[in-house]
């Protein structure tokens, strides 16, 4: 299928001349879904989703909360392996690293009860005690982690990507994901940032190289046409 604005995500603050360009490159082709799923859900912490927080953002990170809220609950029900991830306070200089030259106060102090508050997942959307929760020191929920190690055990090829935001974590995560090659999907509604412009860039951008972005309702009707069987194992 030709590329246009009706075959991908093309949010209309991209110019023609812009999608022109990666029309021309051959960009924008579905990947697809693969043989089993994975589901992960990326920093969405209480620092993000609350306004009261100097990273958070009430406007869009709580409709994400509730996407990704319903997104959980057929996952579940299917017996998909889900994966969280969070970041938390750093105790070091050399833990922080590059982070705290870009933003000395990012996460806040590990001495501090607010920053050890808006570390933590909202109930809403609270892990089983069987789904592992990663915490990372970098955008990449792959960096340094055993991601890509439980990904394997469980023989997970295609990663369902949620969380927050789309133009940091979430794309690092992407990125690393597709390098590892694996099918990724992206539902829109369950990615947010703390702005709108980085926020449809980054997906656009997504969707034309490492990943699937698509709207939730199609991909809570594929969960439910899974084999079952193959999750039971």
């Amino acid at each position: 299928m030709p590329l246009d604005r009706r075959s991908a995500y093309v949010p209309d603050l991209i110019p023609e001349s812009d999608l022109a360009m990666y029309r021309k490159a051959g960009f924008g082709h579905r990947i697809g879904f693969g043989q089993k799923l994975g589901m992960l859900v990326v920093d969405m912490t209480r620092a993000f989703v609350e306004d009261r927080f100097a990273l958070g953002s009430a406007k869009m990170g709580q409709v994400a909360l509730g996407a990704i809220r319903e997104l959980l609950t057929v996952a579940r029900e299917i017996g998909l392996p889900i994966f969280y991830t969070r970041m938390v306070p750093f105790k070091t200089r050399a833990e922080g690293g590059r982070w705290l030259d870009a933003a000395p106060g990012i996460f806040g102090s590990a001495e501090d009860p607010q920053a050890e508050e808006g570390s933590q997942i909202p109930l809403e959307i609270a892990p089983r005690p069987h789904e592992p929760v990663i915490v990372k020191a970098k955008p990449s929920a792959f960096f340094g982690t055993q991601l890509h190690s439980m990904l394997t055990f469980h023989r997970v090829d295609t990663l369902i990507v949620t969380g927050m935001v789309t133009s940091g974590c979430v794309r690092a995560t992407v990125d690393d994901a597709f390098a590892y090659n694996y099918r990724v999907i992206i539902p829109v509604e369950a990615v947010a940032d703390r702005a709108e412009v980085p926020h449809q860039v980054n997906l656009f951008d997504m969707d034309m190289i490492s990943a699937d972005v698509m709207p939730l309702h199609a991909i809570l009707a594929y969960l439910r046409e899974l084999d079952r069987a193959l999750y039971a194992r």
